[in-house]
């Protein structure tokens, strides 16, 4: 695909899905691009028992402490 679309995230969000045990509650951090914004993207998380995260508009170091 040359252009983002939400499948390419949607498939990544399965793969993790599939890994998951019935205990697990962990926290998924992205940057605010569009396609960590919509309503299905926030649904299946919430699905899956996982906690979204969210790096504030304009504040590039939000990232970088949980990319450290």
């Amino acid at each position: 695909e040359s252009r983002p679309v939400y499948p390419l995230v949607s498939k990544m969000l399965d793969k993790a899905f599939d890994r998951l045990e019935s205990k697990d509650s962990p926290i998924l951090h992205s940057d605010q691009g569009w396609h960590y914004q919509m309503k299905q993207y926030s649904h299946d998380l919430k699905k899956h028992n996982i906690t979204q995260s969210m790096s504030r508009k304009g504040n590039c170091l939000d990232n970088a402490v949980i990319e450290n």
